[in-house]
């Protein structure tokens, strides 16, 4: 028996995948209720999640670049002030101070945060503070690209 080989160039593959994702892209378009492509409903409502009201505010995860440097208590390291002192003066870098807590540590984690947001100096005025259940519990500091990158509610400080 010969066997035969099915030749396919790249070039086919490559258009083959090129449509699939048009299609899934127009597909999700589509399907989106504030989509660029609107809505074929009479009275201008596409199906999906109900929008909120007026009163309800709009909470949203602040997007997060990839860190440029990240802090850690440890021996031998230094603390988060002088740290910083050595990390790039960049108006596009946010910090972003990350405290987590064991169950029952919440108060303790909260002053946590505020003795670091205070280390922080300057930088603490526009720096990203975040108290949060989770293990292992402890403190870290991150610096990234994201300065700019917050939600609307993010940026107006309510």
């Amino acid at each position: 028996m010969i066997a035969r080989t099915v030749s396919t160039s790249w070039q086919t593959i490559l258009a083959d995948l090129s449509l699939i994702l048009f299609m899934v892209t127009a597909s999700a378009l589509g399907d989106a209720p504030d989509g660029p492509l609107g809505t074929d409903k009479p009275g201008g409502h596409a199906p999906g999640p109900a929008r909120p009201d007026a009163r309800s505010p709009i909470m949203a995860p602040t997007p997060q670049a990839e860190p440029v440097g990240v802090w850690r208590p440890a021996m031998g390291a230094p603390d988060l002030s002088r740290w910083l002192g050595e990390v790039a003066r960049d108006p596009r870098l946010r910090l972003t101070i990350t405290v987590h807590y064991a169950p029952g540590g919440r108060a303790a984690a909260l002053a946590e945060a505020a003795q670091l947001d205070r280390a922080a100096g300057a930088r603490g005025d526009t720096a990203r503070i975040v108290v949060e259940p989770g293990q292992p519990d402890g403190a870290s500091a991150v610096v990234g690209y994201d300065a700019d990158a917050g939600t609307p509610l993010a940026r107006s400080g309510t």
